[in-house]
């Protein structure tokens, strides 16, 4: 079955049947949510994204599933304790994709900030101050405490001066001692958003989602949709609008003559290193730490890559949003401060990416007092618009799932309907039946190459990028006439015809950006993008002027918003 078709019969289907329960604006990780919880419910819902699914602010995270222990400062204890249930709740229902995270703090004070924390706590002090170790300590047991007897991660541990010495040989000697805790590492952040769409759809015929479908105006019942690919027109009907467009919500409204000012977000950017010495000597710890400004910052273990960042910058319009030279200053300035004697260049850097928080609009002194709750802002019906509209503001990517909770609970009561089933026990995509121990694993990639005509370790690396899914990928690769990629052995053929058919990719970036980590881990070559382009083009049909026009527009793509030239 072909992407193209599979999208003409979704929006064919649309036209016949334009009355609709909800419509979901925006497919990031809150709209996918709340669709997904939705679905389950068996309500009629659309979930409409103007680009690729997970592709604007929820494409630009940290890729953590974490507590937030640095709230704990700005009082904000009811997102914490959410938000390390969520967590824990991630680790169980997305163990594909999110894995346990030791999270190493160095610490260079022991008392420092001792008397500005209660004052910041009480909101009476926004001056940043180096927080000593006694502070993170007091910080740590109390982030413990929030996760209680469930006990999903160990608790934290101090190391001595020279325990932290022996464990990182390169880290800064002026250390006085370390702190570790566990927090969550989400790996593939996309591809868990692309599964819950396809488990929601599964889960039920009337919940369809489409990428590349904008919100382009409104006539009192009626919401009018553009099909960014062909350029068509539809139109919808729904009871109620469920506005999930992260920093564009502003925009969103507006065009929906709904006028708003809830979002007043800030630019997060990050880096994307292949530096051997520093993936060695971080190991598979996460440095956590505050630079000399007083921003928190990191240093991210990502496969054989580092993720470094993260800004929090101030920024008028989300589309203007990129990584600029300025902070990559800051982020290679940063490392000196906890490994001084590697030195890390732009020569390292093979991929770089910024989005737009969509926190809500505060007066704050500094940007990491704005909170990062999240709340539901409700425009009312009217005489001019019949449906009412909530905005979904706020929010962190780990508590997504508790968000898309009470949008739901909320979108139900005004629909007159209950709740049937609940996700927080829900398994995501190729989390379900995921084996869990290290001698289980084996058994699932030896009983899965017993029924395959497939080699132990082909299955061993579908199961490592697909979880539980990779069960069907390996049926179909074997169905099929497979061959490894000329420029990229470790993939095939059938498996990128796959993830094309099923995963509703439209364009070459949702396929190198999304649906895999080719080009975020900066292991693209030209050739390599020129293979993929063609399965591609094979796929929907399109010719050679088509297929070139696809392949100057991904690099155009490429170099303008991440840097990467070839």
């Amino acid at each position: 079955m072909k992407n193209s078709t599979t999208r003409e019969q979704t929006i064919n289907n649309i036209r016949q049947t334009p009355d609709i329960d909800i419509l979901i604006i925006g497919g990031g990780v809150n709209g996918i949510g709340v669709f997904r919880d939705l679905a389950i419910n068996g309500v009629h819902v659309l979930l409409a994204e103007k680009a690729d699914f997970c592709s604007g602010a929820s494409a630009a995270s940290s890729h953590m599933a974490h507590g937030g222990i640095r709230y704990l400062e700005n009082s904000e204890f009811r997102l914490v304790r959410e938000a390390v249930k969520e967590r824990n709740r991630l680790l169980v229902n997305a163990p594909h994709y999110v894995k346990p995270l030791p999270t190493t703090i160095p610490m260079f004070k022991a008392f420092s900030g001792l008397f500005n924390a209660p004052l910041k706590f009480m909101r009476l002090l926004d001056k940043p101050s180096e927080r000593g170790a006694l502070i993170i300590k007091m910080g740590l047991m109390m982030y413990d405490a929030y996760t209680g007897s469930e006990r999903t991660v160990p608790r934290h541990d101090f190391k001595s001066r020279q325990s932290s010495l022996a464990a990182y040989p390169l880290l800064n000697p002026d250390i006085i001692a370390t702190a570790t805790y566990f927090d969550g590492a989400i790996l593939q952040p996309e591809r868990l958003c692309v599964e819950m769409i396809l488990d929601a759809e599964a889960a039920n015929p009337r919940a369809r989602a489409l990428n590349y479908l904008a919100v382009s105006g409104g006539e009192t019942d009626t919401v009018r949709l553009t099909d960014q690919v062909s350029g068509e027109s539809i139109a919808v009907r729904p009871k109620l609008v469920v506005n999930a467009a992260g920093p564009w919500i502003d925009f969103t409204n507006d065009a929906l003559g709904r006028r708003s000012r809830f979002i007043g977000g800030t630019k997060g950017s990050h880096l994307v290193l292949n530096h051997p010495q520093l993936r060695e000597a971080i190991g598979e710890n996460e440095f956590f730490f505050e630079n000399k400004d007083g921003r928190i910052v990191l240093i991210f273990p990502w496969f054989d890559r580092v993720l470094i960042g993260t800004s929090d910058l101030k920024i008028d319009h989300p589309d203007d949003v990129r990584c600029t030279e300025e902070e990559v200053d800051y982020f290679i300035g940063m490392l000196s401060k906890v490994f001084p004697s590697i030195k890390v260049t732009r020569e390292h850097i093979v991929f770089r990416f910024s989005g737009v928080r969509p926190l809500p609009t505060q007066d704050a002194a500094t940007t990491g007092q704005i909170s990062r709750d999240h709340s539901i802002r409700v425009i009312e019906a009217d005489g001019e618009r019949p449906f009412a509209t909530l905005s979904l503001v706020g929010g962190k990517w780990t508590s997504f799932r508790a968000f898309a909770e009470q949008v739901t609970d909320e979108a139900l009561a005004r629909l007159g309907a209950t709740r049937t089933r609940s996700t927080r026990d829900l398994p995501i995509g190729g989390g379900d039946q995921y084996p869990a121990t290290a001698k289980a694993q084996r058994d699932w990639v030896n009983a899965i190459t017993a029924e395959s005509t497939l080699t132990p370790s082909r299955i061993q690396t579908l199961f490592e990028r697909y979880g539980s899914r990779a069960k069907l990928i390996a049926a179909t690769c074997a169905a099929n006439d497979d061959q490894p990629l000329t420029h990229r052995a470790d993939y095939s053929t059938a498996e990128i015809r796959f993830l094309i058919q099923l995963e509703k990719i439209v364009y070459l970036d949702d396929l190198i950006l999304r649906r895999t980590l080719i080009g975020m881990l900066g292991e693209l070559t030209l050739p390599l993008l020129q293979e993929l382009c063609a399965i591609l083009a094979a796929a929907n049909g399109w010719d050679d002027a088509r297929r070139q026009a696809e392949e100057d527009r991904t690099l155009a793509l490429l170099a303008e918003r991440h840097q990467v030239i070839f």
